[in-house]
C-alpha cells in the first residue's frame, strides 16, 4: 500500500497483518481523492484503520488530519506511518472506539473534510454510530463528507443531520457515498 499523489508520492504505508483491518484500496482511494478535487485545511479520518485515507489527505494538500482508531494494531500502524512519512506535528490520534470518542472529535473540529470506510464487518453498529455522529456541524461551512461502503449496502444519513447526499460512485464491491452541508 502506497500515497497514491501529492507531496509524499510512492510513499510505502504499514499495515497490520491480517485480515481484521481491510484498507481502502489504492485504486478507490485515488477515485475518492480525484472527486475531492484539491485539498487544504482540517481532516479526520474515522475508522482510520492503516491512516491510508488520512495520509493521502496530507500529501494532496490538507493542513492536518485528526485519526480516529481503536484497534491496538491498526493504532501502532498509524503511528508507524505518521514517524516514517515524517508528519507527527500534522497529526492527531483519538485512542478510542468511534461511538465513544464523540467528545474528542467534537473537541478537535470542525472539519473541512470527514473520511470514513468503517469496517464491513460490523457496518450496522458503525452506521448507528455515524448517523448519530455526522451532522453538519462538525464541518466547517463549506466541508464535505465522504463514506465508504459496500456497494450494495449504501448508508443514507438522517435529513435532520443538515447534511445531502450529493453523489454515489462504485468500484468492484466498494462505494462511496459524497455529502455536504444542505
Amino acid at each position: 500500500m502506497r500515497i497514491i499523489a501529492g507531496t509524499l508520492r510512492g510513499r510505502r504505508l504499514v499495515a497490520p497483518a491480517g485480515l481484521a483491518t481491510r484498507p481502502t484500496t489504492d485504486r478507490v482511494r485515488e477515485a475518492w481523492f480525484s472527486m475531492l478535487g484539491p485539498l487544504e485545511g482540517a481532516v479526520i479520518d474515522i475508522y482510520a484503520g492503516t491512516g491510508a485515507l488520512g495520509f493521502e489527505a496530507l500529501s494532496r494538500g490538507a493542513r492536518s488530519v485528526v485519526f480516529v482508531e481503536n484497534a491496538k494494531a491498526a493504532l501502532v500502524a498509524i503511528e508507524r506511518n505518521a514517524a516514517t512519512l515524517e508528519v507527527r506535528e500534522q497529526t492527531t490520534l483519538v485512542r478510542a472506539p468511534v461511538e465513544r470518542a464523540h467528545a474528542a472529535i467534537e473537541r478537535l473540529g470542525p472539519y473541512d473534510l470527514v473520511l470514513t470506510d468503517p469496517p464491513w464487518t460490523a457496518m450496522d453498529a458503525a452506521e448507528r454510530t455515524l448517523k448519530k455522529l455526522l451532522r453538519a456541524d462538525l464541518l466547517t461551512p463549506d466541508g464535505r463528507v465522504v463514506l465508504g461502503h459496500p456497494k450494495g449496502r449504501p448508508v443514507d444519513l438522517d435529513p435532520q443531520s443538515g447534511l445531502v447526499l450529493t453523489q454515489r460512485r462504485s468500484w468492484g464491491d466498494s462505494a462511496a457515498s459524497f455529502f455536504t452541508r444542505a
